[in-house]
Order: C-alpha cells, then sequence, then structure tokens
C-alpha cells in the first residue's frame, strides 16, 4: 500500500465499502450484535414513552452541547438552558447560540429525511447550512482548505490532513457515499457498519469550509433512524466521542494511514453500545423523576387538572407561555401556578433579564451529569 501524503489532496480516497476482509471478522461481528441489542433496547423503551418529544428535546440538548464540545465550543449549562428558553427571541450570544443551531440541525435532519425517505446529498447540505447557519454549501474546488493539528506543543499548526480537491470531486464522492448509505441491495452490510464506513468517508472528504465533525455526527443518528434502528435522534453519541476524543482521532485517521479499519468500527460499534446504555440510564432518570414529581402533585389536586406534566420536562427552563394551555388560557393563571408549584419545591424561580421564570432543577441535574 503506498503510503498516504497528508500534505497533498486526498483524491485517490477510495470508494466504500473497503475490501471485505476489513470487516468481515467474529469479533466484529460480536460487537455489532451487541449494539444492535442495546440499540433494539433503547428504540423499545422509548415507544413505550407517552411523549417521546421530552426526551428528544432534552438529551438531544445534550448531544448538541457535547458535539460542540469536540469542536472546543463550550458553553455552562445554566447558559445552555436559559438559551433554550429564550431562543425564539434571538437574544442568544456565542457558544451557547451555536449549540442551539447543532440541535435545530438535528431536528430538521430528522424532518427532511422523514419527507425524502432516505439520506441524501441534499439533506447533508441542509443540515450543515443549520449548524452554521450560512447559506454556503460544498466548498469550492480551488479552496485550499488544509487540517492542521490543535492544541498545544511543538505539532501544533502542522497539517495532518489535506481533503480531496478538485473539479466535481468533491461532489463526486459525496454522492457515491450517499449511494452506499442507501443501497443495500447492492451494498448488502449491516447498517451499524455501514454508518461506522460512511462516518469515517464524511469525515474524509470535509465536504464543507467548517462544521463537518457536528454535521457528521448529526447524520450518523439520521442514517441509524432511517434504518429503522431508531425511531427518535435520542442517541447521546457525542458523549463517547469527547470523553474517548483521543481514540477517536487516532483510529479515523489510521485508516486513512494504514486501512485499518478494524480498529475503527471497533470504535464506531462500541460508541454505539455504550451511549445505548448511557441514554437508557437518563430515561430512566427522567421517568423516575417525572414519576415522583407527579406524587408530589398529587397531593395538590389542582395542579394535576390544570397542569400537563410533560410541560414540565420539555426543557429546565420554564417560562409562564411555556404552560398555557386550553385549561391555563392566560399568562398571569399560568405564573400562578409556577409560583404554586414553586412553593412545594418542584420548581425554582430565576430571574433573567426583567422577567421571572422558573426551572425543574432536578432535571438539569440529570442532564448536567454525565454519569
Amino acid at each position: 500500500m503506498q503510503a498516504y501524503d497528508r500534505n497533498i489532496p486526498n483524491n485517490s480516497l477510495p470508494s466504500l465499502p473497503p475490501p471485505a476482509e476489513c470487516f468481515q471478522d467474529k469479533e466484529l461481528s460480536a460487537l455489532v450484535t451487541s449494539a444492535s441489542r442495546k440499540l433494539a433496547e433503547l428504540k423499545g423503551v422509548a415507544t413505550m414513552l407517552p411523549n417521546q418529544s421530552i426526551f428528544v428535546n432534552t438529551i438531544s440538548l445534550r448531544e448538541a452541547k457535547a458535539s460542540s464540545a469536540i469542536e472546543n465550543i463550550f458553553t455552562t449549562d445554566d447558559e445552555l438552558y436559559k438559551a433554550l428558553a429564550y431562543q425564539e427571541e434571538d437574544n442568544m450570544q456565542g457558544p451557547a447560540k451555536e449549540i442551539i443551531h447543532y440541535r435545530e440541525a438535528l431536528w430538521e435532519g430528522f424532518r427532511k429525511i422523514k419527507e425524502d425517505g432516505r439520506i441524501t446529498v441534499d439533506a447533508i447540505i441542509h443540515i450543515y447550512r443549520k449548524v452554521k447557519q450560512t447559506h454556503d454549501g460544498i466548498r469550492p474546488y480551488q479552496a485550499e482548505t488544509v487540517i492542521k493539528k490543535r492544541g498545544w506543543g511543538t505539532l501544533r499548526g502542522e497539517t495532518v490532513y489535506t481533503p480531496p480537491r478538485g473539479k466535481g470531486v468533491v461532489e463526486k464522492m459525496l454522492a457515491d457515499m450517499v449511494e452506499f448509505m442507501n443501497d443495500d441491495q447492492a451494498y448488502p452490510i449491516d447498517p451499524l457498519l455501514k454508518m461506522a464506513m460512511a462516518h469515517y468517508q464524511f469525515e474524509a472528504i470535509h465536504p464543507f469550509r467548517d462544521g463537518n465533525g457536528r454535521t457528521g455526527r448529526i447524520l450518523c443518528i439520521l442514517y441509524l433512524i432511517d434504518k429503522g434502528l431508531l425511531d427518535m435522534p435520542i442517541l447521546y453519541l457525542s458523549s463517547y466521542i469527547i470523553q474517548n476524543k483521543d481514540s477517536y482521532s487516532y483510529s479515523l485517521g489510521n485508516v486513512t494511514g494504514t486501512n485499518n479499519w478494524k480498529e475503527w468500527t471497533s470504535f464506531m460499534l462500541e460508541s454505539v453500545s455504550q451511549t445505548s446504555d448511557f441514554t437508557l440510564y437518563k430515561i430512566g432518570q427522567i421517568r423516575s423523576l417525572m414519576s415522583k414529581t407527579e406524587q408530589l402533585m398529587l397531593a395538590h389536586k389542582s395542579f394535576l387538572s390544570k397542569i400537563e406534566i410533560p410541560k414540565l420536562f420539555e426543557q429546565p427552563y420554564i417560562r409562564p407561555k411555556n404552560l398555557l394551555s386550553e385549561k391555563i388560557k392566560s399568562i398571569n393563571t399560568a405564573k400562578k401556578y409556577l409560583s404554586e408549584l414553586e412553593s412545594v419545591g418542584i420548581l425554582a424561580k430565576d430571574k433573567i433579564g426583567k422577567e421571572y421564570v422558573w426551572f425543574n432543577t432536578e432535571l438539569m441535574e440529570i442532564l448536567s451529569s454525565e454519569c
């Protein structure tokens, strides 16, 4: 195998799939079986929930935060949840805005693949534009994009990879990747393996000027939905990746450098298994808190007759307008009930600008904790 020169565009990037011997292995088969079983358990638990969107909203927010942290975009949980509460007023600032945009891109991508019935190049571009809040598309062939080492030390700024470049080159590679993902007759490979292969390929193609990592991780989750392994985007994949960032980058680079697909696919399969377990645990914690909240509200029957419990769990910060329903029709009435919930310890009050909001402290604790 000819050595890869990281300083020249990788226009010789092979199409998918890699040779069968790179992924037909007993150890990989065992990892596929385990990851498939855990995903099936997660899908089953989620379908029994009264309102999956509660958990999509909360867990996808953690996914957004972790995914952005991989790109060195950091914010505190408090800033993030405040931004979420006020996102429609367009007063978000800095990292919180980036994270909310990721979450919006996840939902937009979900709606797009449901509408199209498959992964498309157009959907990928749509996701990228939402992530970056841009009208830009696939990077122009004349753009001399290179990936340099981040961080500190003597190697900082050194070129680690030069993605493909040339008129129509990136477009053709991206179209081939999407065909591989969609055509299960021509490429009859387990969807979890295809997800891992396609994620590598997407990062190697590096089709956009920026935001490729976040777009690629959204694509992983949406592909699992497209193949029926999940119903909703509730897999908290970026948590595992950020906790194992060095292994992620190392094994990704080893596919390019030494064609080591086994190491890469093993990492991705393990990430699915571990994050399925983690997401199941988080869902269990939130369900338990919902049950506990309902029990507390049983002692105040006026709460249960008016307040929809799921509304207290759609996001940690609750504004009076979020509580409005057929039963609660005015802001003043909503404030009254939120104050009563505060008085019995279910919610706490905070002031943002000139307005008071209430937050679900225990939900915030669950979402903030990595254990």
